[in-house]
């Protein structure tokens, strides 16, 4: 499955998911999310089980703010409506799979 980018009109229907939702919280002009972001891509192709969405923070601000976000990138898992996990920082691919798994 591919990432599915997330604004403030789908997000209550991504959130409300049966699949455990992977969330990047990033912006074009950050260099650790570009980093991070071809591992968030290969995590969606290679994991149908989840939902992988990214969203930019210059354009959806307030879901930013929703999720205190206040250092990108910002990785969060939502399980059942509710955030269960969630890392600042680039973090290598085994990383990101640890923290959907817990």
């Amino acid at each position: 499955m591919s990432v599915i980018n997330i604004n403030k009109n789908n997000f209550e229907q991504i959130r409300n998911s049966n699949k455990t939702v992977l969330l990047d919280f990033y912006a074009d002009w950050c260099g650790p999310c570009r980093m991070v972001s071809p591992l968030v891509d290969q995590i969606a192709e290679e994991n149908p089980q989840y939902l992988v969405g990214k969203i930019n923070v210059d354009k959806e601000s307030e879901l930013a703010q929703a999720f205190g976000v206040v250092s990108i990138p910002t990785l969060v898992v939502i399980k059942n409506g509710q955030v269960i996990n969630q890392l600042v920082g680039a973090r290598p691919k085994q990383q990101i799979l640890a923290m959907l798994k817990s």
